[in-house]
């Protein structure tokens, strides 16, 4: 069985498929000073509660965007799995995909999973929404090609801010609100932070498809994309697994490589 890893900066996605299907997906807070033998008790446990153990794992692929992390997710899959890990972004790891940016070395790893990810299940040009710690639009051409996109801050990011920004503003949690105008400071920000990033995220749609000049879908997923089903007017497809897609795909364009 695959043990695919996506650490991002706020979660860290562990996920087993035995081939056929995911059997179990478990998430953990991104936290760097981790060790390897800390992520195994934790793992360990959560596996046994699914009828798995170390011994079903037989490959490895990972994908992070931070570095203090990946050294110990090398030594996790190292010690306890007993294989070198596919790593996102190690020389000679294919992708699948070619970039077009000015430093095609400044994408990052999960952009460009979800690019992969997107691209085995949907046709034609691409435009990907991954909210998270921040909110990323990424572009990827019908032959395959990642165009480049957007970097904003995240909703999470952005209310964080707000709130320690105004010494009177309370921590509030993301929801819809009812109606537009606020009655109350609770109210007003629920709606300036949920309609505000409504209109970014339709509004950026909107300019990239203008300059694009070319018919595309949309797809949103990440950690609050959920948030925003039925709000956004742009957004075609909501689907919460791009990521593990992607990363089962780098691992099986390059298992003929691990020798698996």
């Amino acid at each position: 069985m695959l043990l695919a890893i996506d650490c991002g900066n706020t979660n860290t996605l562990f996920a087993v498929h035995d081939g056929k299907d995911w059997r179990a997906q478990w998430r953990t807070a991104t936290y760097s000073p981790r060790t390897a033998d800390e992520y195994a008790v934790w793992l360990a446990q959560l596996m046994t509660l699914q009828g798995l153990s170390f011994d079903d794992l037989s490959a490895c692929v990972i994908s992070s965007v931070v570095p203090q992390s990946l050294f110990n997710l090398r030594n996790l899959s190292k010690r306890y799995l007993k294989t070198d890990p596919v790593v996102i972004g190690d020389a000679g790891v294919n992708l699948g995909i070619s970039v077009n940016l000015d430093r095609p070395g400044e994408a990052g790893a999960d952009r460009l999973v979800n690019a992969l990810g997107c691209r085995v299940k949907y046709p034609g040009h691409l435009i990907i929404v991954d909210s998270g710690t921040a909110t990323t639009f990424d572009i990827v051409s019908a032959d395959g090609v990642f165009e480049g996109g957007i970097i904003a801050p995240g909703i999470n990011l952005s209310m964080q801010a707000l709130h320690n920004a105004a010494a009177q503003l309370p921590r509030i949690a993301i929801e819809k609100p009812d109606r537009v105008i606020g009655k109350n400071t609770v109210g007003a920000m629920q709606s300036g932070v949920f309609w505000g990033y409504i209109d970014l995220i339709d509004g950026l749609i909107g300019r990239i498809r203008a300059e694009y000049g070319q018919p595309m879908s949309v797809i949103a997923t990440g950690g609050v994309a959920s948030l925003f089903e039925g709000a956004s007017r742009a957004i075609d497809h909501f689907d919460a697994d791009v990521t593990i897609r992607g990363l089962l795909e780098v691992w099986r364009l390059n298992s003929v490589r691990k020798g698996a």
